[in-house]
C-alpha cells in the first residue's frame, strides 16, 4: 500500500517549528510505528517532528540507500514518466509549452529552458530535450550519475541551493514529488522563486494529505512513510507559494484507491470521481512568478 521507503533510521534528529507560519505549537497527527507527523495548531501544516537532519537525509539518498532507489526507480520509470505526462497536461503544461517555442521563434530567441528538480534518472528530461527545450536537472542520488552517463543530461547532483544559479536563469521548474523530502521546504521555494524568470512557472507535485485516500487510511495511507517530512495539503502548499511570492494558477489531484485495495471496476469509479472533484491522492500545483513591477510598466508600452 505505502510508496516505497527507505527504513526508518536512527540518526541524527531533530526538533523544528512549523514550516509555514513558525509556530511551535502541534498536535498530533499520524502515528506511523516508529515515527509519526503533528500538525500545525495554527496553519494546520503537518510535518514530522523530530525529522532526521539535512545531512541524515543526504547520506541516505546518496550513500547508504542510494542505490536500491536507484533500482526502484529504473524498474518503474515508464509508468512514472506516464504520471508525470499525464498531470502535466492536466496542469495546463502543453498550452505554456507551445506559448513559450511560438514566442521563442517570433522573437529569433533560444528555445525555453526548464529546470526538473529531483530529476531521477532523466527519463521526463531526456522527453523534454526531444521536443526541443534546454533542459537542465538536479538530483542528489545515484539517478544524477545514470541520468548524465547513459542519457547525456545536464544533471547536478548537489542540492538546489548549492548551484547558485544566476536569478532569472529559467522559463518553467519542475518539482515532482520532492518538496515533501525536504527539511526547508519554504527556503527550497524561495530558491526557486529566484531563479525563475519574470512570468515564469512552477509545477510541484506532492501527495495530498487533505485528499480522499488520507482521509480514509489516516496513519496506513500510502505517503505516511518514514522518508516524507512533510504532507501538504492544497491550502498549506498554496499558502506556502502565496507567501514566498507566487501567484497560484491551478491546482489538480488524481488517485482514488491504490491498486490492489478494492477490485478494478470499484477503483476505476473512485479514481474518476477523485479527479473529477479534485479529491485526489496526488496534486500538482501550478505557480507563476508575477512580473517585476518595472517590466510590467515597459510591457504596457507596447
Amino acid at each position: 500500500m505505502k510508496t516505497w521507503s527507505m527504513p526508518i533510521g536512527a540518526g541524527k534528529s531533530e526538533m523544528r517549528p512549523c514550516a509555514l507560519c513558525g509556530s511551535l505549537i502541534f498536535k498530533p497527527a499520524l502515528e506511523c510505528g516508529g515515527f509519526s507527523f503533528v500538525k500545525c495548531k495554527n496553519c494546520g501544516l503537518a510535518q514530522r517532528n523530530p525529522q532526521p537532519d539535512k545531512n541524515e537525509i543526504l547520506t541516505r539518498y546518496s550513500d547508504t540507500y542510494g542505490n536500491d532507489y536507484l533500482s526502484y526507480e529504473l524498474e518503474n520509470e515508464a509508468a512514472f514518466l506516464k504520471l508525470q505526462q499525464l498531470a502535466l497536461k492536466d496542469a495546463g503544461f502543453s498550452r505554456l509549452e507551445k506559448t513559450l517555442f511560438a514566442a521563442a521563434k517570433k522573437l529569433y530567441a533560444e528555445s525555453p529552458s526548464i529546470l526538473d528538480i529531483g530529476c531521477a534518472t532523466g527519463a521526463l528530461l531526456a522527453s523534454l530535450r526531444d521536443k526541443g527545450w534546454r533542459v537542465t536537472g538536479v538530483e542528489i542520488s545515484p539517478g544524477a550519475v545514470y541520468a548524465k552517463n547513459e542519457r547525456k543530461l545536464d544533471v547536478r547532483d548537489v542540492p538546489l541551493e548549492e548551484n547558485n544559479f544566476p536569478e532569472n536563469s529559467f522559463d518553467v521548474i519542475l518539482a515532482s514529488h520532492l518538496i515533501e523530502h525536504l527539511n526547508e521546504p519554504k527556503i527550497f521555494l524561495e530558491e526557486t522563486y529566484r531563479i525563475l524568470k519574470n512570468n515564469g512557472s512552477l509545477f510541484v507535485t506532492t501527495p495530498d494529505i487533505s485528499g480522499f485516500q488520507s482521509l480514509l487510511f489516516g496513519s496506513r495511507w500510502r505517503s505516511a512513510i518514514f522518508d516524507h517530512l512533510y504532507l501538504f495539503s492544497r491550502r498549506t502548499l498554496s499558502k506556502m507559494l502565496k507567501t514566498v511570492g507566487f501567484k497560484v494558477v491551478s491546482c489538480h489531484s488524481w488517485g482514488g484507491l491504490a491498486a490492489g485495495v478494492a477490485p478494478k471496476t470499484v477503483k476505476k469509479v473512485a479514481d474518476f470521481l477523485a479527479k473529477s472533484l479534485n479529491f485526489g491522492d496526488v496534486m500538482i500545483i501550478y505557480a507563476k512568478k508575477p512580473l517585476a513591477e518595472a517590466q510590467r510598466r515597459r510591457d504596457a508600452k507596447f
